[in-house]
């Protein structure tokens, strides 16, 4: 099976906006993996994400606001030969992205933001009360880098 990157700006987006959640690694105080599944939003290049005010993962990020986002889709499991296992992979789809996060304190563009990560969960009109607004945490992630890769293709699906 073929791994092959993807470079088309297009694809790499739908490949985000296809996604339900995103997995967001953060380095804890003593140098450890902290990898945790966070609802996201994406708008221009930019991720957003949300938390509570407090906790672990905040303090995570005040000693080292560097990130690493991965977002996957597909997972079709196929195979060259059934009865071979080293032939089997899992297709999908993945883009990774690394940058610093910045919290967003204005009200009015955290408002805005709770908006776009409700759109991208539901049409259903939302609204959202100054206190809701006021108690999360949104976190802003412009990406310094970005790499995409398409996995578990047949050789005659490789362009």
């Amino acid at each position: 099976m073929k791994t092959i990157s993807i470079t088309d700006k297009q694809e790499i987006e739908s490949i985000i906006r296809s996604c339900p959640y995103c997995m967001v690694g953060i380095t804890d105080q003593d140098g450890h993996p902290y990898v945790l599944p966070m609802n996201f939003a994406y708008e221009d290049g930019i991720v957003y994400l949300h938390s509570g005010p407090t906790g672990s993962k905040l303090d995570m990020l005040e000693h080292q606001s560097y990130v690493c986002i991965t977002f996957c889709s597909g997972h079709e499991l196929v195979y060259m030969h059934q009865q071979v296992a080293c032939s089997y992979s899992m297709k999908s789809k993945s883009v990774m992205c690394r940058g610093k996060v910045q919290f967003i304190e204005d009200m009015d563009e955290k408002h805005r933001i709770l908006m776009l990560l409700m759109r991208h969960y539901t049409d259903y009109p939302c609204t959202c009360s100054e206190p809701a607004v006021r108690n999360v945490k949104i976190w802003r992630v412009e990406p310094d880098m970005i790499s995409a890769r398409s996995f578990g293709l047949r050789p005659s699906e490789v362009r």
